[in-house]
């Protein structure tokens, strides 16, 4: 039970706050590509795509801390091409440009936005489910004696009217709610964490297999 409430909670907090880091994420990305292409012409524009990348992979850097927690194993970050000894100012101004992941990372910023807005809309709309209509009996009673409020879907449904059945029938709803409620989040948790495996990690390298007493290789 501890483990699966912990793994309920890792994939709650890993959905829920994805997505302001989402939103940074794409802003960042958005506007810097916008602003770097649009004064290209004038020569400003490759410094701000270069901070551009720098703060996308910085971005990449946070997501990629959580993922293990998610995905419940180690992942590796991809390598990015350091700058040379010998670079001047304007060529370790530009290295982050020089990476090949540079260009996934600001990928990921746009495409990560819709998916984490996704995934954190379905956690949230589940847990309130699920808190509200187990909490429902405690307040139906209150609901259902305001004048004008339509609790007729019971009855439409033959399951009776009144307000007996308007609590029950709304605290099985949150019943239902609270019986998919791991699965569900789970399920949006992974689809978020898989993009960004896919997209801002490598496999980690396996350690080298011992090579017993008196075996050469080679």
């Amino acid at each position: 039970m501890t483990t699966l409430r912990h793994r309920l909670a890792t994939d709650t907090r890993y959905a829920l706050l994805g997505l302001p880091m989402a939103v940074v994420h794409f802003a960042v990305v958005v506007v810097g590509i916008s602003a770097g292409l649009g004064t290209a012409v004038v020569f400003i524009g490759l410094p701000i795509l270069a901070a551009t990348a720098a703060a996308a992979r910085n971005l990449a850097d946070f997501e990629r801390v959580a993922l293990p927690g998610v995905l419940g194993r180690p992942v590796a970050r991809p390598p990015y091409r350091p700058a040379p000894a010998w670079a001047g100012w304007f060529r370790r101004t530009m290295n982050p440009l020089t990476s090949g992941q540079a260009a996934i990372d600001l990928l990921y910023g746009i495409l990560a936005f819709p998916v984490s807005l996704a995934a954190s809309v379905v956690v949230a709309v589940w847990w309130a489910g699920t808190l509200a209509g187990l909490t429902f009996p405690l307040y139906g009673w209150i609901i259902a004696a305001i004048p004008g409020v339509d609790g007729s879907l019971p009855e439409l449904l033959g399951l009776g009217g009144g307000d007996t059945m308007f609590v029950v029938f709304n605290t099985a709803i949150g019943v239902l709610f609270a019986l998919t409620l791991v699965p569900v989040v789970r399920g949006a948790a992974l689809v978020k964490a898989s993009l960004a495996q896919a997209m801002l990690t490598r496999a980690p390298l396996d350690a080298p297999a011992r090579v017993p007493a008196g075996v050469t290789v080679g």
